[in-house]
């Protein structure tokens, strides 16, 4: 069967016959893939009796039906379980963790992403890490130091966007 290259969804070959049958298993894998929501990450064990349409990530050696699926999606469909092997920068969204999972590298990673920068209401409110603030250390001029670490807290701040100028 040829199929695509990325997510191997069965493609339509010249003069096959029952043509409906592979448009209807490259739909029911997109329905997996599109915007995916899985009802939890590498569960303990198989769902005994699972709805239409729910989906999980299958847990490192895992038992039964989801054996020699690690990190795949499997979803139960009217047709029993179908699974999508595990790509590079696919994110889910987690109903049990409420968080984003994403794959990266053999793993899937929960409710943590890498930004650059994070904006609110079109306001960058986290930037890149700014340099340390000085502790005020003891001695005689005490007020100064500590007008002098309060200004550098607040530079900071407002360098990330936290507190305005």
């Amino acid at each position: 069967m040829t199929t695509t290259d990325r997510f191997t969804l069965p493609l339509l070959v010249a003069g096959q016959s029952q043509k409906e049958v592979t448009h209807n298993e490259a739909l029911a894998l997109l329905d997996m893939l599109v915007q995916p929501i899985v009802q939890s990450v590498a569960p303990s064990a198989i769902p005994p009796s699972p709805a239409l349409g729910q989906c999980w990530i299958v847990g490192t050696g895992a038992p039964g039906a989801w054996s020699g699926f690690d990190g795949a999606l499997a979803c139960w469909t009217s047709g029993g379980w179908r699974f999508i092997p595990a790509q590079e920068g696919v994110c889910v969204w987690s109903l049990a963790d409420s968080v984003i999972v994403r794959r990266s590298g053999a793993r899937w990673i929960i409710g943590t992403e890498n930004v650059n920068h994070l904006t609110v209401n079109n306001t960058q409110v986290v930037g890149a890490q700014q340099g340390p603030v000085a502790s005020p250390i003891a001695g005689n001029t005490t007020d100064i130091e500590g007008r002098a670490a309060i200004n550098a807290i607040l530079g900071a701040l407002r360098a990330h966007g936290l507190i305005a100028s």
